[in-house]
């Protein structure tokens, strides 16, 4: 798996990880939202140096001008619900994307700190042959990822795969190399120290569907 690390060199996209992260801000739940759409813009960004291109002519007003388009049939796929505002972020700048969603959760069979990974709703498109970009905010144990990853292939067989989290422990990142494809793209917004006893991520941000929606049941 070719893992990106985006936050390397400073950018907006540091200004942004920093307000999404400050507990003074995060009860602000619309701004809250939008910073996290605007990290999608940036993310979309970044990763639209390697997808494909093709020359094309545009018709000026003047003249024509030879310029490029993405070839690459792109299908955005995320996990619901803490992915819907990273999602909008891509959609605003991969526009034509076909949309697919997917929820995936942590389900405590015995309610204690065991707990296996749910994949229930599915809306998504024909993948087969196309460029697929699997979009969660976090990135803490890999396993959601890696269940949603499995299920989606039961559809059809991408061209590519690109993986999008704004923040990644490493333990995540060890399983993903562990259990999905060498050809795997994941591209990491930032990267933290490590997860805790529960298995969320330190220092982390909190519970990015709660922040984005409300607390839930």
């Amino acid at each position: 798996m070719q893992t990106h690390y985006l936050s390397e060199d400073n950018s907006i996209l540091n200004h942004f990880l920093g307000q999404i992260r400050n507990v003074n801000v995060q009860h602000d739940s619309m701004r809250f939202r939008r910073n996290i759409e605007r990290i999608g813009e940036v993310m979309a960004y970044e990763l639209s140096k390697d997808l494909r291109y093709r020359p094309i002519e545009i018709q000026t007003p003047l003249g024509i001008k030879k310029t490029a388009e993405i070839e690459d049939k792109l299908v955005l796929c995320s996990i619901l619900r803490a992915g819907l505002p990273l999602h909008l972020g891509f959609l605003n700048y991969f526009d034509s994307a076909e949309n697919g969603f997917v929820s995936a959760y942590r389900h405590h069979p015995n309610n204690d700190e065991f707990f296996d990974i749910l994949v229930e709703y599915q809306a998504v498109p024909n993948i087969e042959n196309k460029t697929l970009l699997l979009i969660d905010p976090m990135l803490a144990t890999g396993q959601s990822m890696v269940a949603v990853f499995n299920k989606l292939m039961e559809k059809g067989l991408p061209n590519e795969i690109h993986i999008a989290v704004i923040i990644a422990a490493p333990e995540g990142i060890a399983y993903l190399e562990k259990h999905l494809p060498d050809s795997c793209h994941l591209w990491v917004a930032t990267l933290d120290e490590k997860l805790n006893d529960k298995k969320y991520i330190i220092p982390g941000l909190g519970d990015a569907g709660d922040l984005a929606y409300g607390n839930k049941l």
